[in-house]
């Protein structure tokens, strides 16, 4: 299968490269082939429009849907030198926000900031069903295999007082919180990457207005179950390998100084590797393609936006991080509280070895996540559509699905 998705639209770079003048308007959908699977130029079926579609033209888009930013016609209307162009583009690129068409929880244009993040709020309010009980599933099996890794690694953070802790304890100690902490990390990108995939037929949905069921929702996504395993597979080794290569010199060395100045290298790697690759999951569910054609998509989207996808991510992580830790306070306050030897046994260490504060401490955390989880993404869902409309069109198809008098499956199948 080649690397360009269903959606793409015919004659437009997936680069982004060339002026938006030079992209043709998007043509009527192609019929399927003969062989069952639609053509190369036409978007997977029940996606944004219903694949019964493809027996009948489509009605002409009204004006206001057809010429929106996403819109790269060249006629006369087309403001030079404004951004986006477009006869939505005010003179000299200064106006305000265009008017475009909003079926769902965004408007049919290239998006800001705050749009995306109302977008990603407006679907977990909107679709709170299928939201919350995918991000609590997730969000609880990550948390039980969190528990067990705590229990095996925290006997090694009890602080002795009477007497300073051997060469072999301090390695110990390092190495379970080194074990400790790469758990977290990972199983906490392992339930981005799973929820963002299996929310994207969610977030399509409330990008249209149309209402999601949590069934309707599995039944897309069960056909697409080993590929995505295998991505999710290798984007958990990627980031693996990003992270230990660049301190694994000093580890068979022996020179903890050499495995320290590895880290900063190891953070950039990982962080390059993820803003990347972020927009795989939901490229495989939405477009239906192989695993290596979706990393290869992510990376296409992503090549000119790295430093603004990068930016909003972080942005909401920093939010979800100071979300959850508000929800977590209660809970590791009750915790503290039942725990034998109350607050110096925080201190001390032996707290956190007991089953009843890391099990309060986990229920806290699962439902930080349940809510927490489907803002971030969300997010990273609609930034996967902002950055097909941008280089795309897609809001011309999107806007063309939008207006059609009944609606398809979340997704194809």
């Amino acid at each position: 299968m080649n690397d360009s998705p269903g959606w793409a639209t015919p004659g437009s770079p997936s680069d982004g490269q060339g002026s938006e003048a030079d992209r043709p308007a998007a043509p009527p959908a192609a019929p399927p082939a003969a062989d069952g699977k639609w053509s190369a130029t036409q978007p997977p079926p029940g996606q944004w429009s219903s694949p019964a579609e493809s027996a009948t033209p489509p009605a002409a888009p009204a004006p206001q849907q057809r010429t929106g930013w996403g819109s790269y016609d060249s006629g006369p209307q087309q403001q030079p030198g404004t951004p986006h162009g477009g006869p939505y583009a005010h003179p000299g690129g200064w106006g305000g926000a265009p008017h475009a068409a909003k079926p769902g929880v965004i408007p049919l244009r290239p998006l800001g900031l705050g749009e995306i993040l109302d977008g990603a709020v407006s679907t977990l309010r909107g679709h709170w069903r299928p939201v919350l009980s995918i991000s609590l599933v997730v969000a609880a099996l990550s948390q039980i295999a969190l528990l067990f890794v705590q229990r095996a690694t925290m006997g090694s953070a009890v602080i002795t007082t009477d007497r300073t802790p051997s060469a072999a304890e301090t390695s110990k100690l390092l190495g379970d919180t080194a074990l400790l902490y790469g758990a977290e990390y990972y199983l906490e990108i392992l339930g981005l990457f799973l929820v963002t995939a299996l929310l994207a037929p969610v977030v399509s949905h409330a990008v249209l207005g149309r209402s999601s069921t949590l069934p309707a929702t599995l039944r897309a996504v069960r056909p697409l179950a080993p590929r995505l395993a295998g991505l999710i597979a290798l984007l958990l080794l990627g980031a693996l390998a990003a992270a230990v290569l660049p301190v694994l010199p000093g580890i068979l060395v022996g020179s903890a100084g050499l495995a320290v100045l590895g880290v900063p290298v190891s953070m950039v790697l990982l962080a390059w590797f993820y803003v990347t690759f972020v927009l795989a999951p939901p490229a495989l569910v939405l477009e239906r393609g192989s695993v290596t054609a979706s990393l290869k998509r992510s990376a296409k989207l992503v090549r000119g936006s790295w430093w603004r996808i990068f930016g909003i991510s972080l942005l909401t992580w920093a939010l979800r991080g100071i979300t959850s830790g508000i929800i977590v306070m209660p809970f590791a306050a009750v915790a503290l509280f039942l725990a034998p030897g109350g607050f110096g046994s925080l201190l001390d260490g032996s707290a956190e070895m007991g089953w009843s504060f890391l099990i309060i401490t986990a229920i806290g955390s699962v439902v930080a996540a349940t809510v927490t989880l489907p803002m971030q993404t969300g997010v990273t869902a609609l930034l996967y559509v902002d950055q097909r409309i941008r280089r795309e069109a897609l809001d011309l198809e999107l806007a063309r699905a939008a207006g059609q008098d009944g609606g398809g499956p979340v997704t194809g199948g």
